[in-house]
This record gives structure tokens, C-alpha cells and sequence, in this order.
């Protein structure tokens, strides 16, 4: 079933559990994704990013979300998540996604309001919600210095939900988007005083490679959805190797590449030379003449 995020969050906020957002760029991992909702009996956010496009064109991704989250047994929100430009915004919002984020995080504090604001009226006019974000959940290989000046200020979060009429908030408290170099230390007073302080859910993103503990205690301080990519795609990833390498095994191509490639080095030595008598035959025959 198609629903927005206000129903599945606020639930969720009251609660005192969590909805994971799973970015689906290909037919296989919403298939996956979908399986594992019906399975548990869980609502589930699914969706895709701006920075992920190129993989998967906001169009196509629409072809399968929108009528697998339709058919589904579950309550499925299918979301952009982290659009960049109005206009990958609202292209998804024509084609149907039910929920977006505008993601302004890197303006100053008066731009980021004033985007906001406007496509959150856009958004609710589509039936759909709409997720902002305040301070700034950067990269794991980002050495701009110390992460702790872009993190959410709790009476500014105040402030952006009331001004811009967002339905969710994602906040910058210690994580980073990617997979971790060190261990990441979230600061879970933070998550608490801004769950104290606005009356939204509240979104984690950068949540791949966090220990089941961080999760366990940044929901129980109020957050309400945790975005995951790294953790499954690349348990995706390892799952295909293992079983591809069982069949190499299988069908004893193992090791066998070596001789591939020695036999086509020869072929490809043997054609350049008779590319080059050839030129040479060549050359001498417009001597002659």
C-alpha cells in the first residue's frame, strides 16, 4: 500500500520505534526490500537519491517503486531522498513519489528556510510530505575539521519546522553518509533535545555501519527513521560473489583465466604484426608506382 510519510512516522514517533529508509536503485534490491516488509510485517520507506540518479534515472526508478509499493501488504512510502534541485523535486513529485526531501542544508540558514518552505507548500498540495535538514550530515572521508560546528542546534530546529512546515527532520549529530573509517560518536543528548523541542520526527541519516547499540539508544532519545544504502548494497554485492564463485567452482573455470589471457595476448601480437607487413607491403607497392 502507497503511503505518505506522516503515516508511518507519526506512529512510529509515538511509538518509540523506528522506519528504515532503504535506497532501492535497482529492480533486485526493491525486490528484496519489499520481501523483507511483508516478511516482518513492518512499514518501510523506500526510494532513491540525486546523488544516485546516474545509476538509476528518477524516471525508470518510478516504473518499478510506484507498483511494487502499490501491490504491496505493507505500508510503503516511496521517497526521494536528498533532492538537490527543485526541479528533481518536483519531477518526483509528478510522477507519483509520495514523499521528498529538499535537501538545502549547505545554504544559509534564511535560503534553506525560504526553499523549504516553498516545497513543502508544493509537496502537501500533491498529498505528499516533505523532509528538510539542519546542520549538515557530511561524508566519512570529509577532512573539513571538526563535525561538530555543522551539528542541528535544537531551538534553530525549533524555529526551521515552524517556519517551513516540514513533516521531518533530519538532523546532523555524528554520523556521515558512506561506510566508516572509524566509529563514528553520536551525541545522543542532542537527539534527545531536539525530540524534546519540535514536534516532527526526527531523521538519521548516515545510519550503514552503526552497531545495533547506536540505533538501539538513538531511537529510544526520538529518532524516527534511519536511512540505510551502504549496508545493503554491499551485502547485495557479497551475496552475488559468493554465489557466482560457487559455480566458477563448479564448473571448474577456476584459475583459468591466466591462460585466457596469455592465449589472447598472442592473438593480439600475431594480428599487429600482420597489420604491420601489411603497411609495409603497402608503402613499398606506391614506391614502385
Amino acid at each position: 500500500m502507497l503511503v505518505n510519510m506522516n503515516q508511518v512516522l507519526i506512529p512510529a514517533k509515538k511509538g518509540k520505534y523506528a522506519v528504515g529508509l532503504f535506497n532501492a536503485v535497482n529492480l533486485e534490491l526493491a525486490r528484496g526490500i519489499i520481501a523483507a516488509a511483508e516478511s516482518l510485517r513492518s512499514p518501510v520507506i523506500m526510494g532513491t537519491a540525486e546523488v544516485l540518479l546516474p545509476y538509476g534515472p528518477l524516471e525508470e526508478v518510478s516504473y518499478y517503486l510506484l507498483p511494487m509499493a502499490k501491490k504491496a501488504s505493507v505500508p510503503v512510502v516511496i521517497h526521494l531522498d536528498h533532492g538537490l534541485k527543485k526541479e528533481t523535486c518536483l519531477k518526483a513529485l509528478e510522477l507519483g513519489f509520495s514523499s521528498i526531501m529538499y535537501d538545502c542544508s549547505t545554504d544559509s540558514y534564511e535560503e534553506n528556510v525560504e526553499k523549504v518552505r516553498e516545497m513543502a507548500e508544493i509537496a502537501h498540495s500533491y498529498g505528499a510530505t516533505i523532509e528538510g535538514e539542519l546542520g549538515h550530515v557530511g561524508d566519512t572521508d570529509d577532512n573539513s575539521g571538526d563535525p561538530s560546528k555543522f551539528y542541528t542546534d535544537p531551538l534553530v530546529a525549533k524555529d526551521f519546522v515552524e517556519k517551513t512546515g516540514v513533516d521531518a527532520l533530519a538532523i546532523a549529530v555524528g554520523t556521515a553518509h558512506g561506510a566508516y573509517k572509524l566509529p563514528p560518536k553520536l551525541d545522543f543528548e542532542r537527539i534527545r533535545t531536539i525530540a524534546n523541542t519540535v514536534n516532527v520526527p526526527l531523521v538519521l541519516h548516515g545510519g550503514s555501519g552503526l552497531t545495533d547499540s547506536d540505533f538501539n539508544r538513538a531511537i529510544h532519545e526520538g529518532i524516527s527513521k534511519v536511512n540505510i544504502f551502504t549496508d545493503i548494497n554491499v551485502a547485495a554485492v557479497e551475496a552475488v560473489k559468493q554465489e557466482a564463485e560457487k559455480k566458477m567452482k563448479l564448473f571448474s573455470s577456476v584459475n583459468k583465466a591466466n591462460e585466457v589471457l596469455s592465449h589472447d595476448s598472442k592473438m593480439i601480437t600475431d594480428a599487429d604484426v600482420q597489420k604491420i607487413v601489411q603497411m609495409v607491403i603497402a608503402e613499398l607497392i606506391k614506391k614502385r608506382n
